[in-house]
């Protein structure tokens, strides 16, 4: 794989990222314990990094016993029969319980880990016939707020345009919208909007690369951004997001770049059709200054101890260059190739239905 840009001065260290993520798959350090209670949003990361580059093949023996232990992930029963339905993908087997309950809050589906636990099987070439589809869907009702917005689990918790983001992943992935009132997320998209043009977390909040990112790609899952936008309303988010660009992006104005927003607000300029305007040289110089040079794997900053999520969002961000095709899908945040094998796996559900 080779990079537009990725000269003597700023070379792309792929074998070290390679091994970086290959141990990202295995036992963590201890400062990486905080975690270890969402394993499945991190191997998402390490696998997706692995597609990215063109390096599945070094994880092809485990391919099988990473595909059992995410199903092993998944909540396919309701044990206490007082709690509300809860079924889809766990982050991990390691248990935290509340203090003074008996309660495991890790042992319960979390919409972040069943879209990225949904995801990685398809980078790993799984069919998903064991996933549990109606009822996923089901329990993606009773997530559901009356605002729009989506809990991460069946529980009185937080809800935002992250979550909100997920269940469009796992319903685009499933095919299937009808459990979801698709009309109130466009309300709260809508109503997310700002002065300057781009989207918070939810109404009244401030605007920010990752919500921007969120809500343009549940848009563009649904195929509805031309119909939830006026052209000034476009305009003005273009701009907006254009202007996060310093040497890298920034997530909002006055703050420093981040590698991962290479990907947040890359994919989110991808998706409105004006990746051209970005300063490509300097985005991927900035990424590639925040690479390891020892151990592999790309830090949000120069000099910071990296991590998995910014390695794949600064390589996955660095693939949206466009002078031929595109090699991520930037609403779903998987590789083309991957993508290609998912309308695969759909084009065989319509036929099978």
């Amino acid at each position: 794989m080779e990079f537009p840009v990725n000269d003597s001065e700023y070379p792309f260290l792929r074998d070290k990222h390679i091994k970086y993520c290959i141990r990202c798959l295995g036992v963590l350090p201890e400062r990486c314990q905080s975690i270890d209670s969402s394993r499945v949003v991190t191997a998402f990361f390490a696998i997706s990094s692995l597609d990215h580059m063109n390096a599945l093949k070094e994880i092809e023996k485990d391919r099988q016993h990473l595909i059992d232990w995410i199903y092993s992930m998944q909540v396919t029963t309701n044990e206490n029969d007082s709690s509300p339905v809860d079924f889809g993908f766990r982050g991990s087997t390691i248990c935290m319980i509340k203090e003074n309950s008996n309660d495991s809050l890790c042992d319960k589906a979390h919409i972040a880990m069943t879209y990225t636990a949904l995801s990685t099987l398809i980078v790993l070439g799984d069919d998903l016939s064991k996933v549990k589809k109606e009822n996923i869907l089901s329990s993606l009702k009773d997530l559901q707020l009356p605002n729009g917005s989506f809990r991460p689990m069946n529980i009185d918790c937080e809800s935002d345009m992250r979550f909100v983001y997920c269940a469009a992943c796992v319903c685009y992935i499933l095919q299937d919208w009808s459990t979801i009132d698709t009309e109130k997320i466009v309300q709260y998209i809508k109503e997310s909007r700002n002065y300057d043009g781009g989207i918070g977390q939810g109404p009244g909040l401030e605007s920010h690369g990752g919500s921007t990112f969120c809500a343009l790609a549940t848009l563009y899952l649904m195929g509805r951004i031309e119909e939830t936008f006026t052209v000034r309303e476009l305009n003005n988010l273009k701009r907006w997001l254009i202007f996060r660009q310093v040497n890298g992006f920034n997530g909002r104005p006055n703050k420093p770049e981040d590698s991962c927003y290479t990907f947040w607000i890359g994919a989110s300029l991808k998706i409105l059709g004006c990746y051209d305007s970005v300063n490509y040289p300097e985005v991927s110089k900035f990424v590639f200054n925040n690479q390891d040079n020892i151990c592999g794997g790309i830090a949000k900053l120069v000099k910071l101890t990296p991590d998995i999520l910014h390695t794949c969002l600064g390589i996955s961000g660095l693939l949206l260059y466009d002078k031929g095709k595109s090699l991520v899908h930037p609403g779903l945040n998987i590789s083309q190739r991957a993508a290609k094998y998912l309308s695969q796996l759909h084009n065989q559900w319509k036929l099978q239905s």
